[in-house]
């Protein structure tokens, strides 16, 4: 059997979205474990971003929405949300979601997060991204396009997952996944849940982008009940994460609500 040795952004993008448009109603249907979990961290991440009322926002790789529903009822009436993702069926969610509540400022609109240039320049107050800029091939023009969209002075907030070892729900099950499956470690320059994982990686990532006054932070998120639920959720959910794990050591789970990063 011949292994692939060099990593295909293109086709790796395509499997993303396949794989979001197919577990799109999973993922919303663990909203409530969701909002559990990273709750407390994307409050965080909406203070470093400097998020209040009348603000308008950019949302990337939103997902169902839990966050930006958050995120809406921060900014009122008076401010904006725009939802973006790559997954034109899991995006559908949030826009239900903001309907049912009647948040009239959240706008939901099919985009990839690389492209971001095709938005208006300087039209954003803040942007924020929670664990999808970890799976963007090209994180780099991910920056460089929430930095175009951000007025000057805005900021950017990102929460991605901290390393294996303090992420064991979900690095042990993708390295037995890995390991039972035969499947080749990730290649060299592969995106995975683990690929902001320093403080270090991650703050040169902002500031080669062009950031400034770049902030980052460890937090404790993941609470689950119990290991059934532990178990269920994975099952159900992992279907859509494409992943990378290392050698995991312990157990819980820590995010990283990153980032609050200025503008020039």
């Amino acid at each position: 059997m011949t292994q692939a040795t060099k990593f295909d952004p293109i086709r790796f993008k395509e499997t993303t979205r396949s794989q979001w448009q197919t577990a799109a109603e999973a993922w919303n249907d663990w909203g409530g474990c969701l909002s559990r979990w990273l709750g407390p961290a994307t409050e965080r991440m909406l203070d470093l971003a400097g998020v209040r009322e009348g603000s308008h926002v950019l949302d990337v790789a939103a997902g169902a929405g839990e966050q930006t529903i958050t995120t809406a009822r921060r900014v009122g009436p008076g401010g904006r949300v725009l939802a973006t993702d790559l997954s034109s069926n899991i995006l559908e969610y949030a826009r239900r979601a903001a309907e049912a509540l009647k948040l009239s400022q959240v706008e939901t609109r099919t985009l990839d997060g690389e492209r971001l240039d095709e938005l208006p320049p300087e039209s954003f107050d803040a942007v924020i991204s929670r664990v999808g800029m970890i799976y963007f091939p090209d994180q780099q023009r991910a920056l460089r396009g929430m930095l175009n969209a951000l007025k000057p002075g805005g900021r950017v907030g990102v929460i991605s997952y901290s390393t294996a070892d303090k992420n064991e729900f979900f690095s042990v099950p993708v390295s037995i996944i890995r390991e039972r499956a035969q499947l080749p470690p990730p290649l060299p320059g592969q995106p995975g849940p683990f690929s902001l994982g320093t403080v270090e990686v991650l703050s040169d990532a902002l500031t080669r982008a062009g950031f400034k006054e770049v902030h980052a932070e460890l937090f404790d998120a993941l609470e689950l009940e119990s290991a059934a639920e532990c178990l269920r959720f994975e099952r159900e959910s992992f279907g859509a994460l494409p992943s990378d794990a290392g050698r995991p050591q312990r157990r819980g789970s820590r995010s990283r609500p990153g980032t609050r990063s200025r503008r020039r």
